[in-house]
């Protein structure tokens, strides 16, 4: 098994020089409402609310935030009606650097509205709907830490039906497999002892674009958070690559 997650190693080395922005209630709210919505409002049957709710719990969202959208999702908060979807919009950045932004909104028209002005103001376009998407492949991703034991990890793993995994930083991992079963890996990994902190869906990119210029690196993350800061996007993805050292002269 080989580790195939670079956009991860650079969301982790940016964090490092600039503490990454964490999930707004706003949108942990909405994927709590969306994953409700989708299957049985009961996170003990629903492994995507599961997930969902994890990551409130995580940002210190309220329960009484928690359980009011879970009702919201399921239709049973009085009249409220949450006309959610799930889109993916694709664009590019500075560079010809592919991106992927998954949202989830109430209105289409604000939402690319707001993407196509942070794509222009920051040397971007907003794209047509598979003008990069066939860059990447999603996966289900399980994070695992506390791994003292490699060997132990692979067994697991490999019961888990997982394709792959990456020993990320000190006694962390992250284990692929296809997105049908992520659920099946995360409870092989619990079963055998090991602690998975998170469970997602990622887009992984198939090819990367190297980025060697500062003023291009300053442009192309100053474009990734303003994505981000948007309530109604939940994940951004790009294709892009980095030496170390750029990345320290990008937020010196």
């Amino acid at each position: 098994m080989a580790g195939h997650s670079k956009w991860a190693n650079i969301k982790r080395q940016k964090a490092v020089v600039d503490a990454k922005r964490g999930k707004t209630f706003t949108q942990l709210s909405r994927a709590i409402i969306v994953a409700a919505r989708s299957g049985v409002p009961d996170p003990a049957l629903n492994f995507q609310l599961r997930t969902a709710i994890d990551k409130a719990k995580a940002a210190s969202i309220p329960n009484d935030n928690i359980e009011r959208a879970i009702a919201k999702g399921a239709g049973t908060f009085g009249s409220d009606h949450i006309g959610l979807e799930a889109i993916r919009y694709e664009g590019y950045g500075p560079g010809g650097v592919a991106i992927l932004i998954e949202a989830l909104t109430d209105n289409r028209n604000r939402t690319a509205a707001d993407l196509r002005m942070a794509f222009s103001r920051n040397g971007g376009n907003l794209g047509e709907t598979g003008c990069v998407s066939w860059m990447f492949a999603q996966k289900g991703v399980c994070v695992v830490s506390g791994v003292v034991d490699e060997e132990q990890l692979l067994e697991a793993s490999l019961e888990g039906d997982a394709e792959s995994y990456e020993m990320t930083e000190h006694e962390t991992a992250e284990v692929f497999t296809d997105i049908g079963k992520l659920e099946i890996l995360s409870q092989t990994l619990k079963h055998k002892g090991f602690k998975v902190t998170d469970a997602e869906l990622r887009w992984i990119p198939g090819n990367q674009v190297e980025v060697t210029e500062v003023d291009q690196a300053r442009s192309l993350f100053k474009l990734i958070d303003s994505l981000e800061g948007l309530d109604d996007v939940q994940n951004v993805t790009a294709n892009f690559e980095m030496a170390e050292d750029l990345m320290t002269l990008t937020f010196a």
